[in-house]
């Protein structure tokens, strides 16, 4: 079904726990999950917590999975490590002094060398892991959740814990009932989509913050690219490190770090009119509904949002009406022209 020799995959992934099965190597062995895991935490420690991970074209989707991870894994207790993923690699001049580049590298594929060396020369701290073949990603998995595990424990905190989690969730769940009982869900707050307004926002970031995007919306390949482009423009723009979610993916990914790091997030909400609703049965197989889709979609926003706001985080939300893209390409076009 995945299109490959699963006993290779399992292969790979059992040499590099081999690797690691030692408990008394020495400190020049060999022991790439460890090295790794002290990395991610000694440097996280040091302020270098916003994890940019770049991986070969072929191999893209680890990125996703590593997010998952490292951000719910460390992201507690007044701590944590920001996965990067998806974003362009830009020029030296638009990053701060809290990257760590880690550069998963496919054997024959050179797309990102030369941006990677750039890097690289101006004294920002890159990482290279090569891959020999995509069957090495059975190491990888190894390899990443022992680092993660390793980096909580330089970090401090209990990696195999989700203590707020659940936070967003019973909010959520508080505001579907509000629904059913009324046949409205609370108020939330919502900005007008301007330029001004979310300038003025942005300019409440400090060094080391980052912003993350929680896009409430359809996702489309038009939504996905206006997105990359509004993340580039505030990247290039503040020089902070930025990350974009669809919800209500996000909360089961970065989720746990937004409410538990230290408080360095700014979060900009999107919603937007929904289109082609569909109701939610509220018996399986049955007409009968008082939910729908969309209804419960934004009830997790808002409930996100308010664990957000408990935590003292910094949140704006935008309703992008029904020109969802038009609206995107505005805010990134204002914030570049600015540039």
């Amino acid at each position: 079904l995945v299109g490959l020799d699963l006993e290779i995959l399992l292969n790979r992934a059992m040499a590099m726990a081999a690797n690691a099965s030692s408990c008394n190597i020495p400190p020049e062995g060999d022991n790439v999950a460890a090295q790794l895991g002290t990395i991610l935490g000694e440097l996280a420690k040091d302020g270098r917590d916003k994890l940019t991970i770049i991986t070969s074209p072929p191999i893209n989707s680890f990125g996703d999975w590593a997010e998952q991870l490292i951000a719910e894994s460390t992201g507690k207790d007044g701590t944590g490590i920001l996965p990067i993923v998806g974003e362009s690699l830009g020029t030296p001049r638009v990053y701060g002094d809290d990257r760590l580049f880690i550069y998963l590298r496919l054997d024959g594929n050179d797309t990102h060398d030369r941006n990677i060396e750039v890097l690289s020369d101006a004294g920002l701290p890159v990482v290279i892991m090569n891959l020999k073949d995509i069957y090495d990603l059975g190491g990888m998995f190894f390899t990443w959740e022992m680092a993660t595990a390793v980096a909580g424990y330089h970090l401090g905190i209990q990696p195999f814990n989700q203590p707020n989690v659940e936070a967003a969730k019973k909010l959520a769940k508080l505001m579907v009932a509000e629904y059913e009982d009324t046949g409205q869900l609370p108020a939330g707050k919502s900005e007008e989509p301007t330029v001004n307004i979310l300038e003025a926002f942005l300019n409440r970031a400090g060094s080391g913050d980052y912003v993350a995007i929680q896009a409430y919306l359809q996702p489309t390949t038009k939504t996905d690219k206006a997105l990359q482009l509004l993340r580039m423009a505030i990247r290039d723009q503040y020089q902070l490190a930025t990350t974009v979610g669809y919800g209500p993916r996000y909360l089961h990914s970065t989720g746990q770090l937004h409410k538990g790091d230290r408080g360095n997030g700014l979060f900009i909400q999107f919603g937007s009119d929904s289109a082609n609703d569909v109701p939610i049965p509220d018996v399986a197989g049955q007409p009968d509904s008082q939910l729908s889709f969309g209804v419960f979609k934004t009830a997790q926003m808002l409930g996100d949002g308010q664990a957000l706001e408990e935590a003292r985080r910094r949140l704006i939300r935008m309703d992008l009406g029904k020109d969802v893209v038009g609206a995107l390409n505005r805010l990134a076009g204002g914030i570049s022209s600015n540039s």
